[in-house]
C-alpha cells in the first residue's frame, strides 16, 4: 500500500500542474484580451477627444464662416466614427450651432432695417419738405443766377431723396407715393433727373408705351439706379446711352455705358439677389 502513494501523489502533482497550466493560459488570454480592449477603448476615446477638438476649431467656424456663402462645413476628421451615435451628436450640435446662427442673424437683421427704415422714411419726409421749399423759392424769383442755383439745390435734393429712398427699399418699404399713369419716355427722363451726371445720358426712345401709376415711382427708382451705376463706372467723358424698345410683351430699356462689364462671380451673385433666392443682407 505504501508503494501505491508516491504514485498517487506524483498523479495527483501531474494534474495539478495540468491545471495550473490551463489556468496560466487561460488567464494569459484573458489579460491580453482586457489589454486589447483596453487599448482599443484608449485608442477610441483619443480619437473622440480629437473629433470634439475638430468640430471646435474647425466645424463649427466653418459654419460660422460660411454664413454668408452657403459651402457645406468640414466633415468628421476620423471617418470610423462615421454612423455611430456619437457623430450623430456631433451633428446635432453643429444644426444647432447652424440655427443658433441663423436665427441671431435674423434678428439683427430685422433690427437694422426696421432702424434704417424708420431713418430713410424720416429722411424722404425731410427731402420732401425741402423739394416744396425750392419749388416755391422758384415760383417767386425771376433772377436767372438765382433760378440756377435753385436748379443745383433742387438736383442735389433729387439725388439725396433717392439715396434714402434706395436704402428704404432694401429694408422692406415700397419706393414711394403712387404716382399718374406716364409715358415710359417721361419715366426714364425722371430717372436721368435723380442722378449726378445727368448731362451724359442721352435717352432714344422708339416705344410709344406708358406705366401705370403704381409701377411708375418703383420704375423711376430702379432705372435712375442702374443710370447712376452707369456712369459712375465709366470714363466721365463717355455718354450712357438708354435706348427704349418695344418687345411682344411690352417694352424694354437698354442702358449702354463703356465701362467696365461684371466678371462671371459677381453676375452670379447678382443674378442670386434678383431671383430672390438670396436675401439682401443689410447689416454687411
Amino acid at each position: 500500500m505504501t508503494d501505491h502513494i508516491p504514485a498517487a501523489v506524483v498523479w495527483c502533482l501531474a494534474a495539478a500542474l495540468v491545471v495550473t497550466l490551463v489556468l496560466l493560459v487561460r488567464q494569459r488570454q484573458i489579460t491580453a484580451g482586457v489589454r486589447k480592449r483596453a487599448a482599443a477603448l484608449e485608442s477610441s476615446l483619443r480619437a473622440r477627444d480629437e473629433e470634439l477638438h475638430h468640430l471646435a476649431t474647425v466645424r463649427l467656424r466653418a459654419v460660422e464662416d460660411s454664413a454668408n456663402q452657403p459651402v457645406p462645413p468640414p466633415g468628421l476628421l476620423d471617418q470610423r466614427l462615421t454612423g455611430t451615435p456619437y457623430a450623430h451628436s456631433l451633428q446635432t450640435v453643429l444644426d444647432l450651432f447652424r440655427q443658433a446662427g441663423d436665427k441671431a442673424k435674423a434678428r439683427a437683421e430685422q433690427s437694422a432695417k426696421a432702424a434704417l427704415k424708420a431713418s430713410m422714411r424720416a429722411l424722404q419726409g425731410l427731402a420732401h419738405e425741402q423739394q416744396l421749399s425750392i419749388s416755391d423759392m422758384q415760383d417767386r424769383h425771376d433772377n436767372p443766377d438765382v433760378l440756377r442755383d435753385l436748379l443745383e439745390i433742387d438736383h442735389a435734393n433729387s439725388q439725396f431723396g433717392r439715396r434714402a429712398q434706395a436704402i428704404a427699399v432694401l429694408c422692406g418699404s415700397w419706393p414711394g407715393r403712387q404716382r399718374a399713369a406716364s409715358a415710359l419716355t417721361d419715366v426714364v427722363r425722371g430717372a436721368k433727373s435723380r442722378i449726378r451726371d445727368y448731362r451724359r445720358v442721352q435717352v432714344h426712345s422708339q416705344a410709344d408705351i406708358a406705366v401705370v401709376s403704381r409701377a411708375v415711382e418703383p420704375v423711376v427708382l430702379a432705372v435712375a439706379e442702374l443710370l447712376d451705376n452707369a456712369a459712375r463706372h465709366s470714363q466721365p467723358n463717355t455718354t450712357v446711352e438708354v435706348g427704349l424698345q418695344p418687345v411682344h410683351n411690352g417694352a424694354c430699356v437698354v442702358i449702354d455705358d463703356a465701362g467696365v462689364g461684371m466678371d462671371g462671380q459677381e453676375v452670379q451673385q447678382a443674378t442670386a439677389l434678383l431671383s430672390g433666392e438670396r436675401v439682401p443682407d443689410v447689416s454687411r
